[in-house]
């Protein structure tokens, strides 16, 4: 299994249980994000502790996610950043777009403190 979805009262959380986040789960990754987002869902909390490496299709699937909750009026929080992702979401001036939470307590506290 490459994800754990578990739905909370005003959030979901998807935590990534691979270490690589890239074009073999990327493309899943974003089928899970549509249907979570088609069932109603608009704040997610996207765990990626597990993940050691993040290429340009994972990228492309955080940024699905990000503009899926913005369409629907809500919250997307990206958590679990290790240092090799963190440095690729800065280079490539993600941080400035997106919500980044140092644990997903404080994730779950964005989406409350945003609703």
């Amino acid at each position: 299994m490459e994800f754990n979805i578990e739905k909370f009262e005003n959030h979901t959380l998807i935590k990534v249980l691979e270490e690589k986040l890239d074009t073999h789960i990327a493309p899943t990754l974003k089928s899970e994000l549509v249907l979570v987002s088609g069932n109603g869902e608009k704040n997610i909390v996207l765990d990626l502790s597990n993940c050691r490496y993040c290429d340009s299709s994972g990228l492309s699937a955080i940024l699905v996610a990000n503009r899926l909750c913005k369409n629907a009026s809500g919250t997307f929080v990206l958590t679990g950043l290790n240092d090799a992702v963190e440095r690729l979401i800065t280079i490539s001036q993600l941080d400035t777009v997106l919500n980044i939470s140092t644990s997903v307590e404080d994730a779950v506290g964005m989406i409350k403190d945003a609703g």
